[in-house]
């Protein structure tokens, strides 16, 4: 981590630059020798600032906001009042660099409170319990319901930035991680096989798929209304799920499908049986999809006077 004396220094070498820059020399007017003696309070400030807010704030924007402010002191400040000018100039920068964060912070200082008593009380918790607390404990001891809780979360979490800012541009960022049309179809293909493969399964083994995974149900629940061991259907899952992979596989990815140790015996014939069954249905499924697609398709419509010539003279009558 960088220490407070290096900001300082690239702080003082880019508030440098820009007073070249712009050639700030001291015109002889108080106001101006006042700006030009004091320019390094900028730097100080704005490098102390910048140790404090997300990489996201610009050290330009600050600057520029904390050179106005300095530029404001020197014409309203008043010598007779027996302060310093060092002093008074340093109140109005760090006011105005305050103002600028403000400005660019979307939510509201309500949004703000929230999400500090949040991050408090998590951590008060976290100490008590010795764990992360629970979204209810939180609301509990806020006072508040769990949908207050999860949105202080989500104001805290939320950041506004500039796509075309020049610094960290969030365009070099963003990446878009939806598929492909190449892998749109091959996701599409094995979603087809693999509905395929859960309705083509045994009755019994595409009942214990369809509760636990479709439906969430308990293994417990399921297993007592089946009249079977807990075991027993955490069996028949393995079972479903290997011939379910089978299944696809046999179609997709044909190397990647096991080989039974009798190939020739009759669980060896079912499967088989069972893998035709799969790919016959998703054949089925991609056909009647095919038609529907095609059905939605509007057809050109013959107008109703397409067969008359276009362009055709008129016939002129004269009087």
């Amino acid at each position: 981590m960088r220490d407070a004396s290096g900001d300082l220094r690239d702080g003082l070498k880019q508030l440098g630059a820009v007073v070249e820059r712009t050639r700030v020399t001291a015109s002889g007017h108080p106001t101006d020798d006042l700006v030009v003696a004091n320019l390094a309070l900028v730097g100080y400030h704005v490098s102390e600032v910048m140790t404090r807010v997300p990489p996201t704030v610009t050290r330009d924007e600050l600057a520029s906001a904390g050179s106005l402010a300095l530029v404001l002191a020197a014409r309203a400040y008043d010598q007779s009042t027996g302060v310093p000018f060092a002093r008074y100039a340093a109140l109005r920068i760090r006011g105005a660099l305050l103002d600028e964060l403000r400005s660019m912070d979307w939510a509201t200082r309500g949004a703000r409170h929230r999400a500090r008593e949040l991050a408090a009380t998590n951590d008060r918790l976290t100490g008590a319990l010795g764990r992360a607390p629970s979204r209810q404990e939180l609301a509990q001891a806020l006072g508040t319901d769990v949908t207050a809780v999860d949105q202080a979360r989500q104001d805290a979490d939320r950041r506004v930035l500039s796509i075309d800012a020049t610094v960290n541009p969030v365009a070099d960022l963003l990446s878009d991680d939806s598929p492909g049309p190449e892998e749109a179809l091959l996701i599409s293909e094995r979603m087809r096989y693999l509905r395929a493969g859960v309705e083509t399964l045994p009755d019994r083994l595409r009942q214990v798929v369809e509760e636990l995974f479709f439906h969430d149900r308990p293994v417990a629940e399921l297993a007592a209304e089946m009249g079977v061991t807990q075991s027993r259907i955490s069996q028949l899952r393995t079972e479903a799920l290997g011939l379910l992979r089978d299944g696809l596989n046999a179609s997709l990815d044909p190397d990647l499908v096991t080989t039974g140790q009798r190939p020739q015996g009759v669980a060896e014939r079912r499967r088989e049986t069972y893998f035709a069954a799969v790919a016959a249905r998703a054949a089925t499924s991609a056909n009647r999809a095919a038609m529907t697609e095609a059905a939605s398709v509007p057809t050109p419509r013959r107008g109703a006077d397409s067969g008359r010539a276009v362009g055709a003279p008129s016939r002129l009558t004269s009087a």
